[in-house]
């Protein structure tokens, strides 16, 4: 039988203000990756979802960000080498221990947006995210693209290929960017049968037709989306329907 994991970026409220609905995407997901304050997230909205997730057996991995909380981290920076690895310890290090307190930890790291992105091309900020895991815990795997120069930039550590069912590719195997018309795929029949064939057949269709090459472990399905839990539980439902297991990787 076929494993992959199913995550999901959760914790994205700050304050008063909510995004997605945590408490039911936890009962679909395997795996949960938690703003640590700087694109989204707060202490409490931390608390809250690391507790649920622990509840459910939900896997917690810390996702995080440029310090851009006003553009929500897609606002790709130019940070020091030194000051982006100080910056992702202290995320790490701030989840961990919220997640710990609530009888769980911090099982892995995900760069999240712009951050995700960026990684994916640039050693140098490759190599200053590795190094911040690399400080808190060498045993933490990274999540990214396939490909990605986060696999040389690790140094040793472990990385785990993602994939996205919402999200156009280019025929390099990178998301198209969110500024371009049909990067996010809102079409729930769409989404459900590309997240099949990523988990059975390890590939994708680009957006000029070709087959791409995946291998990816986990497939990530957003919570801010419209219908993004229902979405999320087609997902699951179609995937278990093909005979592949739902199980975190971590």
């Amino acid at each position: 039988m076929a494993v992959i994991d199913i995550n999901a970026d959760l914790g994205e409220g700050f304050g008063n203000w909510t995004l997605g609905d945590d408490a039911a995407l936890l009962d679909v997901i395997t795996s949960a990756n938690v703003a640590c304050g700087f694109h989204a997230g707060d202490p409490l909205i931390m608390r809250r979802v690391c507790a649920g997730a622990v509840e459910r057996g939900v896997t917690i991995g810390a996702q995080v960000s440029y310090r851009d909380l006003a553009g929500f981290g897609r606002r790709e920076m130019d940070v020091a080498a030194p000051e982006l690895t100080a910056e992702v310890l202290y995320q790490i290090a701030a989840l961990d221990g919220i997640a710990r307190a609530e009888g769980g930890r911090v099982a892995y790291v995900k760069p999240h947006g712009a951050l995700y992105n960026r990684v994916a091309r640039d050693p140098v900020q490759a190599r200053a995210v590795a190094e911040a895991v690399r400080a808190h815990d060498p045993a933490l795997p990274l999540l990214t693209l396939p490909g990605s120069a986060m696999y040389e930039a690790a140094g040793g550590l472990a990385v785990v290929a993602e994939c996205f069912a919402d999200r156009a590719y280019t025929p390099e195997g990178r998301l198209v960017s969110r500024r371009e018309p049909g990067a996010v795929i809102h079409e729930p029949e769409a989404v459900v049968g590309r997240a099949v064939r990523m988990a059975v057949e390890g590939t994708v269709v680009a957006v000029d037709g070709s087959e791409i090459s995946l291998g990816a472990r986990s497939i990530c399905v957003h919570g801010d989306t419209p219908g993004a839990v229902d979405l999320a539980r087609a997902v699951r439902a179609a995937l278990a329907e093909a005979g592949v297991e739902a199980a975190p990787f971590a």
